[in-house]
């Protein structure tokens, strides 16, 4: 959702008369997108501030802006910490930025705005998209939940929900210009228009031209057998589902407050693979959350056993003022939490090791991404040979020869599918080259869009 953001500022200034830099140019405005979910996030955003300092102060005409979840959260004290900033703008307010700019270049001040509420659902927001073959769609913003341990609906608000009819007009428009995956985006996406959300993925399945549909994240609050229909009965719908756990202890998630308990959440991984046998689950977890003794602990690695995801994104709990969960007693300290989580890390390695050795021999519909990797459907990493006449957004079969954790290897490529994304791909690099994030205003000269979480 962050690199959607970035692709929405980047789509705006292109509109306000930006134009592309090039690569390994110093550039005059540099653009912050930040995030907030971590401590780390605030760490880099303050470290490349004050590399920026001596820049700005040599150059009056060099620009930064600083927006995303962290303005909205920190606010008026970013320019305390760094007045030399230029520009702070939230999360609701994204579309003020080249005003912003502006007034701050003729005024020569500082420039604050941070709408406290969205008041719609930013459809209209134009978007340099960083593909030209795979794209984010978002469903909604904010969230309803309370999780003691996030501040985004603090930072983002409650939930709204986009118009089905914005979303397919926006699906049909990116299909016509080349896209052939999309993934739809939102805080809690099976919340949507409150079990809405099977008949978008079968509306959104069912687009001619489209290859591929994703969507992350859901909650297993609201995760319904008509979603999980919707996903084994729409061809489109890839065998993947990101579901996010945290905690496997019980106690854990209701401290939490995550309005689900394992057995639910068992439950519905079961399901879904009853429904969709070849189907991979990712997850997200959390440990060292207050309170987390070595009992609770062992109770998640034994879900993580059970459950065998293809990959976990684990995390060491960050506290985050504001939230309940920074006050609760119990805090873990840091040396325990570093080595719960190296145990995590250990096993699910070795889970996801067995899941993509038992791929070996097998062939798979690959997608090429610009990097020149690919994805198989239930989104594993896989590389392909130098030398394969593939491009970027070509789809190509390949047998897995080898298998690592974190990745697995084709080293065989029987055949390659030519398709409109990889048309679209070319046609993008002939056009603007291939840095389509790093933009910049004729009259300035440059400009640097970075995303960070």
């Amino acid at each position: 959702m962050n690199v959607h953001d970035s692709e929405r500022i980047a789509g705006l200034l292109l509109d306000a008369g930006y134009t592309q830099a090039l690569e390994g140019s110093e550039p005059d405005l540099v653009v912050f997108n930040t995030c907030a979910v971590r401590e780390n996030a605030d760490n880099k955003l303050y470290g490349r501030l004050s590399f920026l300092a001596p820049i700005k102060k040599q150059n009056r005409n060099f620009q930064i802006a600083v927006g995303g979840c962290m303005a909205q959260k920190d606010q008026e004290s970013i320019i305390k910490r760094a007045p030399y900033v230029d520009v702070v703008f939230g999360t609701h307010n994204i579309g003020s930025l080249p005003a912003l700019l502006e007034r701050s270049r003729i005024e020569e001040e500082s420039q604050v705005e941070i709408k406290e509420a969205l008041e719609h659902f930013p459809s209209t927001l134009p978007s340099r998209r960083h593909s030209a073959f795979s794209a984010w769609v978002s469903i909604s913003v904010g969230c309803n939940n309370t999780c003691t341990f996030c501040i985004v609906p603090a930072l983002r608000g409650v939930e709204k929900d986009r118009e089905e009819g914005d979303i397919l007009k926006e699906v049909r428009a990116l299909v016509d210009q080349g896209v052939v995956e999309i993934t739809l985006l939102g805080q809690n996406v099976n919340a949507y228009k409150n079990g809405g959300f099977a008949s978008l993925l079968r509306q959104v399945g069912s687009v001619d031209g489209l290859e591929r549909l994703r969507f992350m994240s859901p909650h297993p609050r609201d995760f319904t057998d008509d979603v999980i229909a919707a996903m084994a009965e729409t061809p489109s719908v890839m065998p993947h589902l990101h579901m996010p756990l945290q905690s496997g202890s019980d106690r854990i998630l209701q401290s939490m407050r995550r309005s689900y308990r394992r057995e639910k959440y068992m439950g519905i991984i079961e399901r879904v693979r009853a429904a969709i046998p070849d189907a991979g689950i990712t997850t997200d977890i959390i440990v060292g959350f207050p309170g987390e003794t070595e009992a609770d602990f062992a109770q998640t690695l034994e879900v993580v056993e059970e459950a065998r995801f293809s990959a976990a994104y684990t995390f060491q709990y960050s506290k985050r003022p504001g939230t309940p969960a920074a006050t609760m007693p119990d805090q873990i300290d840091d040396a325990t939490m570093a080595d719960r989580y190296g145990r995590l890390h250990i096993v699910q390695q070795r889970i996801s090791e067995e899941i993509n050795d038992a791929s070996l021999g097998k062939s798979y519909e690959l997608l090429v991404t610009e990097n020149r990797d690919t994805r198989t459907p239930d989104f594993r990493l896989v590389h392909i040979p130098e030398g394969i006449d593939a491009r970027p957004g070509d789809i190509v079969t390949g047998r897995i020869t080898q298998a690592a954790p974190n990745f697995m290897v084709a080293g065989e490529v029987g055949s390659v599918r030519r398709t409109r994304g990889g048309d679209a791909h070319e046609a993008r690099v002939a056009e603007i080259g291939p840095e389509p994030i790093m933009i910049g205003m004729p009259s300035l000269a440059k400009l640097k869009l970075i995303h960070g979480s």
